[in-house]
């Protein structure tokens, strides 16, 4: 123990040394957190896929499924079926299969890199658009989800999606009435629709669907299998599309 008298190491220490070191030490925790900050804006998947990180926002976590810090498993079969809404090659070599949620606003900045995939890959490509809707976070989603279900029975899904997503801000009963009226549906057949559980059926086997999937949150999307999370450049969707036909 010291006594008042005996002097530190520091004390002992010339001031242009002592200074010196106070400066290194300052540089060397400074240059420590700079480190884990950046660490933490990129930090991948732990088991494969491309997921959201860094500047790219991320997808929106749906409490209550599966919410681990993993990315979803890095190849999942998906089997399109009679009840999906596809566009593109229905054979095409290259399948994409979205699981978003129409109150999700990630997943409205990233339908525009959707529509340009579609536009430059044509026939190349087979889309799927299903349904993830966050429920505990967008009480919209569900309805809006259903109302795109009840425009699907007479061939209007991707036209009242589109309106959806482009009008984000008036998601409500009003709005999807408008709409069908807009878009020239049968607003007797539409309103039927809606009173009905088949639309309610759909939703809920594309949730249950992405949930076998290991989807965590939205949107996300399987290229061939692969997923890509979050609303990620249309670069990199292209790169990943690119891969698939060459494979």
């Amino acid at each position: 123990m010291m006594d008042g008298n005996q002097k530190s190491w520091l004390d002992a220490t010339p001031s242009k040394t002592a200074f010196a070191f106070g400066l290194v030490l300052g540089v060397g925790i400074s240059s420590l957190a700079a480190f884990i900050i950046l660490l933490s804006w990129f930090v991948p998947g732990k088991a494969g896929g491309i997921v959201a990180a860094g500047g790219t926002p991320p997808a929106v976590v749906q409490p209550g499924a599966n919410q681990g810090d993993t990315a979803p498993p890095a190849k999942v079969e998906m089997k399109i079926t009679a009840a999906d809404h596809v566009l593109g090659g229905k054979n095409a070599k290259v399948t994409v299969v979205e699981y978003s949620d129409f109150q999700c606003p990630f997943c409205s900045r990233f339908e525009p890199s959707v529509q340009k995939l579609l536009a430059e890959y044509k026939d190349k490509i087979q889309f799927t658009y299903r349904h993830f809707p966050l429920d505990a976070i967008h009480p919209n989603a569900r309805p809006a989800a259903i109302a795109s279900e009840c425009a699907a029975e007479q061939g209007k899904f991707y036209e009242f999606s589109k309106a959806m997503f482009d009008k984000q801000e008036q998601l409500g009963d009003a709005f999807y009435q408008q709409t069908a009226k807009d878009i020239k549906l049968d607003v007797g057949k539409f309103n039927d629709c809606l009173k009905s559980d088949r639309p309610s059926k759909k939703v809920d086997a594309d949730y249950q669907s992405g949930l076998a999937a290991g989807v965590q949150g939205t949107p996300t999307t399987f290229i061939n299998g692969s997923p890509v999370s979050g609303a990620q450049p249309y670069e990199l969707l292209k790169s990943a599309v690119d891969a698939a036909l060459k494979g």
